[in-house]
């Protein structure tokens, strides 16, 4: 008697489980602009299936704020520009001028401009930055 009526519960404590986690990390993700909830999610990428979920859920996320950031981060990890600084310099020279301005900036906010090789694609890269700026 008393196991059936335990059995009948379970789902009921699977959901209430369920709600508690994702209130939890709704709560994690609101507090100082998520910083407590970054831990979290860098350890669940270490799992490889949430990994591939979590840059999905990225992906589509900048697909729809922001279509041309998107167009340029697949069209640089294509070429494989996230490695070799080279590589980078002849990827953005092949994006067009709104997904490059995108990517820019993005890249501004974030700080992880590719770095320059040479004095020349220093300069480049600075009269490309001077370029956005003005516009």
């Amino acid at each position: 008697m008393i196991a059936v009526s335990i059995t009948w519960f379970i789902p009921i404590f699977i959901l209430a489980v369920l709600v508690l986690l994702f209130g939890t990390v709704v709560v994690l993700g609101r507090v100082q602009g998520g910083r407590y909830l970054r831990p979290v999610v860098a350890t669940l990428a270490k799992i490889p299936f949430m990994r591939t979920l979590l840059q999905k859920a990225s992906r589509k996320a900048i697909e729809r704020s922001n279509p041309e950031l998107a167009s340029a981060m697949t069209k640089l990890e294509r070429s494989g520009a996230m490695n070799d600084p080279q590589r980078a310099e002849a990827a953005l020279n092949r994006l067009t001028a709104n997904e490059r301005r995108a990517y820019l900036d993005a890249a501004g906010e974030t700080g992880t401009m590719p770095e320059a090789v040479n004095r020349a694609q220093r300069r480049r890269m600075e009269k490309m930055k001077k370029a956005q700026r003005g516009r």
